[in-house]
């Protein structure tokens, strides 16, 4: 029998019918599964002017990500499955999903996107939580047909980034387009294309200059996300920081196996346990 997903399947955004899910997706899906049934088990304000003195688009997601982290939604990034750097995820099969749960749950956010997209998708997820709706996206910031989920939660995404309000004060008549778009994804730490959405919804851009705009800034504009970054930090992102603390609190106070742990983490050897124990400052 075929692999399907048991959460629902948004991708249909674009009226095109989605393709069988990859074992990259389905494995991370169920990762994050067992992530969120672990934690369901055992553990009963991102303002504009905020992300503005942010130095860069990393910060600017882990930022936004540990805010909804506080919130308690589990929040996860990862360009990979589990830490497997060989099983890289497809932004082009899914950006993101949502499990929604009354206690634990938990958005997941395709790492292997571009830092700006993570923003948009971030904001997206959290839209369906709200809603408490679980489910798979491939989220399109131009899309006009399609679910009205998909695009309540788009509308909410967007101005969660970039409120109608703040978006005014920072827009300039008569500016050229190009610097205030420079200006405004410095401010906001979002994609342009996030900008370019804005400035039509509230009607500082007709709908023609917007179409040319857009266009051209998807040729221009990177689709992945650089590479590097410290361990640490990148399985926080992967795991998220609430997540992975509870989970080893839980295995040395002995109520969650070692090797139970391991795999939640997605780790192999008691040395990278020890890391991530020691960057919590647990013993």
């Amino acid at each position: 029998m075929d692999d399907e997903l048991d959460i629902a399947d948004f991708r249909t955004v674009t009226g095109t019918q989605p393709r069988k899910p990859s074992p990259h997706l389905l494995d991370t899906v169920y990762l994050c599964q067992r992530r969120q049934n672990w934690y369901h088990e055992s553990v009963l304000d991102f303002r504009d002017r905020d992300r503005s003195d942010i130095a860069n688009w990393t910060l600017a997601v882990r930022r936004f990500a540990d805010r909804a982290d506080a919130k308690g939604v589990l929040v996860m990034i990862s360009g990979v499955v589990g830490n497997d750097t060989f099983r890289v995820l497809d932004p082009d099969e899914f950006r993101g999903f949502a499990l929604s749960d009354d206690l634990a749950p938990l958005v997941f956010v395709n790492g292997a996107d571009a830092k700006a997209a993570q923003m948009f998708t971030l904001a997206h997820e959290l839209a369906h939580i709200w809603l408490g709706n679980t489910g798979l996206s491939n989220t399109s910031l131009t899309s006009t047909a399609g679910r009205r989920t998909e695009k309540w939660c788009n509308q909410v995404a967007a101005e969660l980034l970039v409120p109608a309000d703040a978006l005014h004060e920072q827009y300039r008549q008569g500016e050229e387009l190009t610097r205030t778009l420079r200006r405004m994804t410095a401010h906001f730490k979002v994609s342009t294309l996030v900008v370019l959405r804005r400035l039509r919804d509230t009607g500082c851009l007709s709908h023609e200059r917007f179409r040319d705009a857009y266009q051209n800034e998807r040729v221009r504009l990177p689709t992945r996300p650089n590479a590097g970054g410290d361990f640490i930090r990148t399985q926080m992102a992967r795991t998220g920081e609430r997540f992975s603390h509870d989970l080893i609190a839980d295995t040395l106070a002995g109520r969650t196996l070692p090797m139970d742990a391991y795999r939640l983490l997605a780790v192999k050897k008691q040395a990278t346990f020890d890391k991530i124990k020691t960057y919590h400052g647990l013993r």
